[in-house]
């Protein structure tokens, strides 16, 4: 099994700020977009075992509603570089 990375989950939801969850629950940007998307069709939060709101030095666990999210974009780094939401 592949080691863990630490990603970062950026969500837009409807009307709010942006909120950033850097997570270590998935080996890859594409396991954590399954993940999501798998949890979107199924009208169900999305449950992280490991992750940490805004940069936050202790990891939790987090459970995130994505009944109001518009978009969300996975990365391992995060900056003005990986630009806007498509």
């Amino acid at each position: 099994m592949p080691d863990k990375v630490e990603l970062i989950l950026r969500f837009h939801p409807v009307g709010g700020e942006d909120v950033s969850v850097l997570c270590s629950d998935f080996s890859d940007e594409r396991e954590a977009l399954e993940a999501v998307a798998h949890a979107i069709d199924e009208h169900h939060s999305l449950v992280l075992n490991k992750a940490r709101y805004e940069r936050e030095p202790e990891e939790n666990g987090v459970v995130i509603n994505l009944a109001n999210v518009v978009s969300m974009r996975v990365s391992k780094t995060d900056g003005a570089a990986t630009g806007q939401y498509l």
